[in-house]
Order: structure tokens, then C-alpha cells, then sequence
């Protein structure tokens, strides 16, 4: 990766920190590719069984950095190229759970990204904001679809057509965290929740699990297709090598040792 995104992996965590501290990691179009390349990377290594992405220093990412270009919203008419949604996948495309420690303010983009994450820690005394509309443009990251999922449609409207800034210690609250924490507990946090997952999870259970999660949300199934849909992964997974050393490892408490692939062993959820 460039400086814009530091990336380490231990204990089957692949760390991503957005690293531009001495610009409270504005976001950049190269930070944004950065971060795809990133998740494409996590999602393809089965050396890694959860992510978390912070922010180096005190904050997580305070939107775009409009020192980067003379005029960050220009026009974008006649540019294919563009999108609004310029980290390829979203983290909730990858199949490995996504813990977004929040450890400072997050504005504009900076929350959307956030938003994408299956997981939230949030720092209590974080500026948090979808502030697009006070800049003359509109949220991106897909904050429209994924506000509501969340939140609801009654705080998606609040924060989305105000633009209003909130603190993290509100996040929890509204729907959009786990948990508010004192700052220098965020990372630690959201640290134990990615290496209980590395060491206790079958890889190819979270795969499905948050594979079918999204699915419901983005499709809108009904129960009876949600139940047909885990029928269906209950086929896989029952009596699989996983499924005999989940059950033998709580027998004989001791941590399981997964031997499933979701790199190679994957194959996509049907249609309900």
C-alpha cells in the first residue's frame, strides 16, 4: 500500500489504517483505491479472518481534504469515470467482518466509510457528521441505502438532510455503533472483537453468515426466503470438517482449529 494506507496483519487481523494524520487522514482519490486494493487483498488471504480499520493519530478521517485540490467538488458531467462510491468493494462486499474503530472524528466521508463496516467502535468524544449537504453536495458510499439499514428512516432523514454533527458517545443510541468508548480503548476494542473472531469463528461460517446478512438487507427477503436461504447453507456446513471441530474443540475446551478455505471453497449464495 502507499503512505495514504498502512496495513498490518497478526493473529489472522489485518490491521488497515488510513495514514495521513498530519491531515487528520483526509480523504484522497489514492487513499480511497488504497483501501479497495486492501480489502481485495483481505477478502482473497486466509491468513486473515477479520479487519479493522482506524485511523493513525487523533482522528479517524475528517472528510475530504480540500487542501488536496483548488475545487474538490468540481463538476463531474461527461466524467464516466466517476462515482460516488469509490471504494471498490465496500467493506460489507468482502467476506471477512469488518470492524471500523472509530478513534476520532469522522466527517463526510469519513463516517460513510465507516458506515459500510459490519462492526462500529466509536470514540465518545468523536466529531461524527454526514455534512455533505453544508458543502453544496450530497452524501456518497452508499450513506443513503446504508443510514436507513442501520438507523432507520426516521434518523437517516435527521442526519442526512440536516447534515448535523454529532459526538460518538450519541452513536450507539442512533444505531450506528456497537460502542462509544474513551479514545485510547477504541482500537483495544475493537481489537479483541477481530481476534475473538480470528480465533473462535469458522472462516467459512462468517463468510456465509455475513453473506446472507447483507443479502437480506440489500435484496429485501422475506422470512420464508431467509429461511429457505439458510436451509440451503445448512446443507454446506453440516457435517463439514468445521462443523465436527467446532464441536469437538467446546467438548474438550480447547480453541478449534478450522481447516475450511474461503478462498478456494467458496461458492456463491443462491437466490431464495
Amino acid at each position: 500500500m502507499n503512505s495514504d494506507l498502512a496495513v498490518e496483519v497478526s493473529r489472522g487481523v489485518a490491521v488497515l489504517t488510513l495514514n495521513r494524520p498530519d491531515r487528520l487522514n483526509a480523504y484522497t482519490a489514492e487513499m480511497g483505491r488504497s483501501l479497495g486494493e486492501a480489502y481485495r487483498a483481505c477478502d482473497a488471504d486466509d491468513a486473515v479472518r477479520a479487519v479493522v480499520l482506524t485511523g493513525a493519530g487523533s482522528a479517524f478521517c475528517a472528510g475530504a481534504d480540500f487542501g488536496a485540490q483548488a475545487e474538490p467538488f468540481a463538476s463531474t458531467r461527461g466524467d464516466e469515470s466517476f462515482t460516488a462510491s469509490p471504494i471498490r468493494p465496500a467493506a460489507f462486499e468482502i467476506r471477512k467482518p469488518v470492524i471500523a474503530a472509530v478513534n476520532g472524528h469522522a466527517i463526510g466521508i469519513g463516517l460513510t466509510i465507516a458506515l459500510q463496516a459490519d462492526i462500529r467502535v466509536f470514540a465518545e468524544n468523536a466529531k461524527c457528521g454526514v455534512v455533505q449537504v453544508r458543502r453544496g453536495v450530497i452524501p456518497d458510499c452508499m450513506a443513503h441505502w446504508t443510514l436507513p439499514h442501520l438507523a432507520g428512516l426516521t434518523i437517516a432523514a435527521d442526519l442526512l438532510l440536516t447534515g448535523r454533527t454529532f459526538m460518538g458517545a450519541e452513536a450507539p443510541a442512533l444505531g450506528l455503533a456497537t460502542s462509544a468508548v474513551a479514545t485510547d480503548a477504541v482500537l483495544p476494542n475493537a481489537m479483541t472483537i477481530a481476534t475473538d473472531i480470528a480465533d473462535n469463528v469458522s472462516p467459512m461460517s462468517a463468510a456465509l453468515c455475513k453473506r446472507l446478512l447483507w443479502d437480506t438487507a440489500m435484496n429485501g427477503y422475506t422470512p420464508q426466503q431467509v429461511a429457505s436461504s439458510e436451509t440451503e447453507l445448512h446443507h454446506r456446513v453440516m457435517g463439514s470438517a468445521d462443523a465436527h471441530e467446532g464441536v469437538a474443540a467446546f467438548v474438550e475446551r480447547r480453541k478449534p482449529q478450522w481447516s475450511s478455505s474461503v478462498s478456494t471453497d467458496w461458492v456463491d449464495l443462491p437466490n431464495p
